[in-house]
């Protein structure tokens, strides 16, 4: 079984937008940072894009082989 992992996006300053994906253990509990931004967005949309294609970047590179196409 795999480990839960989030998407979060935060604005550590006004106008920097930042995500992060962090694993959990299997009750959801004890995050820790998988990845995260290099550097932050000028917009929470640009944050939540560039977070999600590194989500579905973190799926294809836990699939079993020959999973999906």
């Amino acid at each position: 079984m795999t480990h839960p992992i989030e998407l979060t996006i935060e604005e550590p300053l006004p106008g920097a937008f930042v995500w992060q994906l962090l694993e959990t253990d299997d009750q959801g509990t004890h995050p820790r940072v998988l990845r995260k931004a290099f550097e932050p967005a000028e917009s929470y949309e640009l944050a939540l894009s560039s977070g999600q294609r590194a989500l579905q970047s973190e799926i294809r590179h836990r699939a079993p082989p020959g999973a999906g196409a």
